[in-house]
């Protein structure tokens, strides 16, 4: 099908969805779980197909790993869309209210966004969570996978769409683009798309948002950043960093850069080396670092990169101020932790980190959408515009006006025949 023409198709239908009731989307959340459970070995031999042709096309170890959807990752996101459906809509909440005048009340009230495109690489489990998270919140979508899961994703597609289908919703809000082509053209459809949501590399990421009139959002990179505060409990930090660092590497949530105060950095330091290098991390780091453990020296250009690898770098700090102004200056916006038994320390840190999530005495790695509870995430977003952090339902939400009168005209107030109120409705 035309790419204008699958936009099109979901425009209409978007207009449609947004007026489905929970209960129906809800059925069809839970036939779509059925379909997966009851097509896992087709899915995964389709799996199975793209993850030989990577290798023989010699793809990343990284990008393969994230590739694999096995039988255990497909009951996990089937897992994550009965968590979903348990989920309040997010749809027609009553978000304000307000008499403007007796008789002429001013409600806010949460609506979709419209169409979503969305461009992710290699993990088709974020073709289910999304399309799914669109689904829950009335909103059309448009997906575009990375070519190396093209079997996988139109298994899953397919699937997806047979069960809405049988549900009643039909096939048309959910539309799958394979080819490069179809990004670039997606970019070009403002008249058709409300947002884009890219999924990828920080050079992807900026080509989409200098390429579009369309609304962006997302993040480029995620540096991400464990403070251990002189006040930390030592042997709780290492648990932290070593969790924020190598329980998953190649995502956008794994912390980058370690900084440690210099009052613990000779206590903490030794312990930390012991327990990460049991996971072969290379460890860089700056010159007082390396006064206190062997490691590789780190450049300027450390602190700006996002590793997504087993590669970890560190600085001394001496100050919680100087520690802020680190992260503020080479973070990315998206997670950043404190290990510290200091309240006082804590709040400072959390209040004037400039990051969508900051967190106290625990992993970055929490920066998830379904451990937030939301029902999995579409992604993560460092922008300052409707939503920021784990993008979930809400974030998929906008909201109009809705203003019911009687007979209510502008000139009774503009020649102060009548006068507003502007009282809260209870």
């Amino acid at each position: 099908m035309d790419m204008i023409q699958s936009a099109a198709q979901a425009k209409k239908a978007s207009i449609t969805l947004a007026s489905v009731s929970s209960e129906q989307k809800n059925h069809a959340l839970k036939t779509v779980a059925d379909y997966l459970i009851n097509n896992i070995d087709k899915i995964v031999r389709a799996n199975e197909e793209d993850i030989q042709r990577s290798k023989k096309e010699n793809l990343p170890e990284t990008l393969i790993k994230r590739l694999k959807f096995d039988g255990k990752k497909i009951r996990d996101v089937v897992d994550g869309i009965n968590s979903l459906i348990n989920l309040d809509d997010p749809i027609g909440k009553k978000l304000m209210a307000t008499e403007l005048d007796e008789a002429l009340n001013l409600y806010k009230i949460s609506c979709p966004i419209g169409v979503i495109g969305i461009i992710f690489e290699s993990r088709p489990d974020a073709l289910v969570q999304i399309s799914t998270l669109c689904l829950k919140s009335g909103n059309a979508v448009l997906l575009k996978g990375g070519s190396e899961a093209m079997q996988t994703n139109r298994i899953l597609a397919e699937l997806i769409q047979k069960a809405t289908d049988a549900a009643g919703i039909g096939t048309d809000w959910i539309h799958l683009l394979e080819t490069r082509d179809d990004v670039n053209k997606m970019l070009k459809l403002d008249r058709y798309i409300d947002l884009l949501i890219p999924r990828g590399s920080n050079e992807f990421v900026q080509y989409i948002m200098d390429n579009s009139r369309i609304p962006v959002l997302g993040h480029a990179d995620g540096i991400c950043h464990c403070y251990v505060d002189k006040d930390a409990d030592l042997e709780m930090a290492v648990d932290i960093v070593n969790d924020s660092k190598t329980q998953y590497v190649s995502v956008c949530n794994a912390t980058e850069t370690l900084l440690v105060h210099s009052e613990v950095a000779n206590r903490f330091l030794p312990k930390f080396k012991e327990v990460i290098q049991e996971s072969n991390v290379q460890l860089r780091g700056c010159e007082n670092t390396r006064k206190i453990i062997d490691v590789t020296v780190a450049s300027e250009r450390d602190w700006k990169t996002e590793y997504l690898d087993y590669i970890l770098s560190i600085k001394v700090v001496n100050s919680l101020e100087e520690a802020i102004e680190h992260i503020n200056t080479y973070g990315s916006g998206h997670t950043d932790s404190i290990i510290t038994e200091n309240k006082e320390i804590a709040q400072k840190f959390m209040d004037l980190v400039d990051s969508a999530n900051v967190f106290w005495n625990c992993s970055t790695r929490f920066s998830d959408g379904f451990r937030f509870g939301f029902g999995a995430e579409v992604g993560i977003s460092t922008n300052k515009i409707h939503a920021r952090g784990p993008v979930g339902l809400d974030g998929l939400t906008i909201y109009k006006y809705k203003l019911i009168g009687n007979g209510h005209i502008v000139s009774d107030y503009a020649e102060h025949r009548r006068k507003f109120t502007h009282k809260p409705i209870a």
